[in-house]
């Protein structure tokens, strides 16, 4: 297959990326490598990729419509699309910023697959459109999604518009609801790695809330598993939870972090933050139905391999 990953060059993207050439996929990287954080990061994510005959990369904008076309004439089989702009708590100071690229630039991609008769679209939604009160595991047939920031609301947006074109143009879609992705290349900005940076400099972690929440905590590979399958299996339209049904208080996940690392965590309480999920858990039911999905990394094997990334890798530990 010959496939075109969204965000290719991001955490999940470059993942990703690596597992579908090894499924002998021809893979396609489309990013606009912005400064949202160092682009060097990036180019640094897709080094292994790159080289392999199977990967090529394209860089520019979805919301540049000619752009599109030009990387669109390449043909496809399937398109993942990851490109957006991620985060609750950002997405709330810019509003505007997230809904331009995460609705207007999923509706150009999807304009595209119509045009150039691209048969499998699959989108990369996150837990964040539930309404992240439950304390049961949630299911894709929650009815009314109460989406808690701008972020998750473009993520809603996002399932709408993909389940619009499959109803009216027949493209094959899966929406993957992705559970708290974490591993080795996490974003900068990301809670897990935040916590090591300041644990390793004897600095405060700060802890908004008590530190009982809960989250479905889900290593990269699992993800990256779920979503190969996916490529290969997508059909009509399924709404599909990818995560572990495991749930993590902040407080243990704090403990495993700072015992791999050899530190004892200064923690700093303080207040919730508007637009954040009490907790989150999913209920995989449907994608070990459907995609044979079958997650194996523990949360403390999974931390050792990104406390073990952070510790060789040429980060910036600023």
């Amino acid at each position: 297959m010959r496939v075109l990953i969204t965000g290719g060059a991001g955490f999940i993207g470059s993942h990703l990326a690596e597992r579908l050439i090894a499924l002998d996929c021809d893979v396609v990287c489309l990013d606009n490598f912005n400064n949202f954080y160092d682009p060097e990061i990036k180019n640094r994510n897709i080094r292994k990729a790159l080289a392999s005959r199977r990967h090529t990369v394209m860089t520019g904008d979805i919301l540049d419509r000619d752009f599109l076309d030009r990387v669109f004439e390449e043909s496809f089989d399937a398109v993942v699309h990851l490109a957006a702009w991620a985060g609750v708590r950002q997405s709330i100071a810019h509003p505007e910023l997230y809904t331009n690229v995460n609705v207007q630039g999923t509706l150009n991609l999807l304009e595209h697959c119509r045009r150039y008769k691209v048969s499998r679209f699959i989108f990369a939604s996150s837990s964040v459109v539930y309404p992240g009160h439950s304390d049961v595991a949630l299911t894709e047939d929650e009815v009314m999604l109460r989406p808690l920031s701008p972020y998750a609301a473009t993520k809603v947006a996002g399932e709408a518009l993909c389940h619009t074109y499959h109803h009216l143009f027949g493209i094959s879609m899966h929406v993957l609801r992705l559970f708290t992705v974490y591993g080795p290349r996490q974003r900068p900005e990301m809670a897990i790695q935040v916590f090591a940076k300041k644990m390793l400099k004897n600095q405060p972690v700060k802890v908004f809330g008590d530190g009982r929440s809960s989250r479905d905590y889900t290593f990269i590979d699992d993800i990256t598993d779920g979503m190969a399958r996916s490529v290969e299996r997508c059909e009509g339209f399924r709404v599909i939870n990818l995560g572990t049904s495991k749930p993590t208080r902040l407080n243990n996940l704090i403990t495993i972090l700072g015992k791999r690392l050899g530190v004892e965590p200064q923690l700093e309480f303080l207040s919730s933050q508007p637009g954040d999920m009490k907790d989150g858990l999913a209920d995989i039911s449907l994608a070990r139905e459907l995609l044979d999905y079958k997650p194996t990394i523990e949360l403390e094997e999974g931390i050792d391999a990104f406390c073990t990334w952070l510790e060789t890798s040429n980060n910036d530990r600023d």
